[in-house]
């Protein structure tokens, strides 16, 4: 397990400079003129743009600004954004209103996604099987992007029932839509896989085995059938993790949510280089830092994995 956690954590660290190069380079390359992009429609005086072209090393090649960046990553410093601000004082801000998002989604999807699943599992077939079938082929179908703009003019405007728009400082009740949609972008794909495992399950060897031994029903799907059930789930939620970060950027668009999706969203639309990377940079780690931790959730979850 030991050499097991010290190649993964060296893969990590590969992965991580290998993932904030690109995007360094798409940054790089898709800056056409970032002071101008900043400013809009205002003009910006020639001392000026030299004053901020030299703070930013936007003169300098490209691996040497990429130098200059990680150099300052590597000691804590992610620097300023083109704006002046420093952007480690935006993540500050930004972070625990997106965690508390992902969060809710995530319990909220768990919760649904592995209830309905095992219903549908078991009751295979039925009734509740095919309406959940077709309520998730529903969900499959709707890109966020339609979802979460239609979801704010019925239950936000039209019906009145939550916030239309988050604010800078969102509640839990106003953060409760915007997590349901986040949310149900991995929430249809989560309960099928946890149906078809569910069901697979039932028909195995080892569940008529302990059937036949007397157990009752109860205890042979939440001990036995629950329990390997869960692995792909468990999987799928890690993988996820990256999918929800990446929705985030709409539904935190839509619904007004100054978080991490919100700052990218900006930092992208002005072509801040240095605020999309060092965000980038954070979700990198995050997205690594989880996946290693659901494979090595596997051991806990199915004793005949072994890493070694």
């Amino acid at each position: 397990m030991f050499r097991y956690i010290v190649r993964r954590l060296l893969q990590m660290v590969l992965t991580f400079f290998g993932a904030t190069f690109i995007v360094y380079a798409l940054m790089f390359a898709n800056q056409d003129d970032p002071l101008q992009a900043l400013a809009g429609e205002r003009p910006i005086s020639e001392n000026v743009r030299l004053a901020l072209t030299e703070r930013y090393h936007l003169n300098e090649p490209f691996l040497m600004q990429y130098w200059y960046y990680m150099k300052g990553l590597l000691t804590g410093d992610f620097g300023q954004s083109l704006t002046g601000r420093q952007i480690s004082d935006m993540m500050a801000t930004a972070w625990p209103i997106t965690i508390k998002l992902a969060l809710m989604s995530i319990v909220i999807v768990a919760v649904v996604a592995i209830t309905a699943g095992v219903i549908s599992g078991i009751r295979r077939g039925g009734l509740f099987d095919n309406v959940t079938l077709v309520i998730t082929l529903i969900i499959l179908s709707l890109p966020i992007i339609v979802l979460a703009p239609l979801t704010q003019l019925i239950f936000g405007i039209k019906l009145g029932w939550f916030p239309p728009t988050a604010g800078a400082n969102p509640t839990f009740y106003a953060l409760l839509m915007p997590a349901v949609v986040l949310g149900s972008l991995v929430l249809a794909t989560e309960l099928r896989v946890t149906r078809a495992s569910v069901a697979e399950n039932l028909r195995s060897d080892y569940v008529r085995t302990a059937r036949a031994k007397g157990l009752s029903r109860k205890r042979v799907i939440g001990v036995h059938v629950l329990r390997n059930s869960l692995i792909p789930v468990v999987t799928l939620i890690g993988v996820d993790i990256g999918g929800l970060m990446s929705g985030a950027i709409v539904t935190e668009g839509v619904f007004n949510i100054p978080g991490v999706g919100f700052n990218l969203f900006r930092g992208i639309r002005t072509e801040d280089g240095p605020l999309v990377v060092g965000f980038v940079s954070i979700l990198v780690i995050v997205f690594l830092v989880v996946n290693l931790l659901v494979d090595l959730l596997y051991a806990a979850l199915d004793p005949r994995i072994r890493y070694e």
